[in-house]
């Protein structure tokens, strides 16, 4: 099991369309993955589960990922993020 932390920094959040681009790419992956934001933990692969978590700029969140291309799925994760959701 790999957990790393990253922040939110897009305007608007993991909300709608960068939500989906981000469960698409979890989807890509044979791994079990969750996002963690305070208490509550939901699965990545889920666009309801990662929308119920309101997810703002500035927030940061923890991604859980395992399985056999967890180290892919964290980093593939992780460089979506930092690179805005490509809007």
């Amino acid at each position: 099991m790999l957990t790393k932390d990253v922040t939110i920094t897009n305007n608007i959040g993991l909300h709608a369309r960068p939500a989906t681009f981000f469960i698409q790419k979890a989807n890509s992956y044979k791994s079990s993955i969750w996002v963690e934001k305070d208490d509550r933990k939901v699965n990545a692969k889920s666009l309801l589960g990662v929308l119920s978590l309101g997810i703002a700029k500035g927030m940061t969140v923890t991604l859980i990922a395992d399985g056999q291309d967890e180290e892919s799925a964290i980093n593939g994760l992780i460089e979506l993020v930092q690179t805005g959701f490509a809007e």
